[in-house]
């Protein structure tokens, strides 16, 4: 399997990705995910993450690898945005492809659910001109819980 993994201050080129896992034909179905900065009802007026370089990447890439285990991937794309974003601006890309589209479908859902919840980034936002760390939301949580029901000894670390 084939995969790209970055994090990146620069803006992201959404089609990118679908061009990487293009494969001639080998994959019957690309799945792409898309993350933006939510306007959050127009109080957030920007979004700025950090992350742990090489730690990062590292597990982001142990995510890849334990979704090759669960799904028959051709494909995995995982590009993270850092630094600071503004309303609308892409922060994260994840696609797959694969021989058929349920695997992709899942395994999509799968590496976002838990780098969501796993890989170290730190997010806050600007509201009313300060800035404010962004605690863990309980819903991501229970996303990626979703889909480790195999135990916690074979959770992506």
């Amino acid at each position: 399997m084939k995969r790209h993994i970055h994090i990146q201050e620069a803006a992201l080129d959404s089609a990118a990705p679908l061009a990487w896992l293009h494969d001639q034909g080998l994959s019957g179905a690309i799945v792409q995910f898309s993350g933006h900065v939510r306007d959050e009802d127009g109080r957030v007026e920007a979004l700025h993450l950090e992350h742990y370089p090489g730690m990062t990447e590292r597990l982001l890439g142990t995510i890849v690898d334990h979704s090759l285990s669960k799904w028959p991937l051709n494909g995995a794309w995982v590009v993270h945005r850092v630094g600071t974003m503004t309303r609308g601006d892409e922060i994260v890309q994840v696609a797959v492809s694969a021989e058929h589209r349920q695997a992709a479908f899942e395994a999509c859902s799968y590496i976002m659910d838990i780098l969501k919840t796993r890989a170290p980034f730190w997010k806050k936002e600007l509201i009313g001109g300060h800035w404010h760390w962004v605690e863990a939301r309980e819903r991501d949580a229970l996303a990626a819980s979703s889909w480790l029901a195999d135990g916690p000894e074979h959770e992506p670390r």
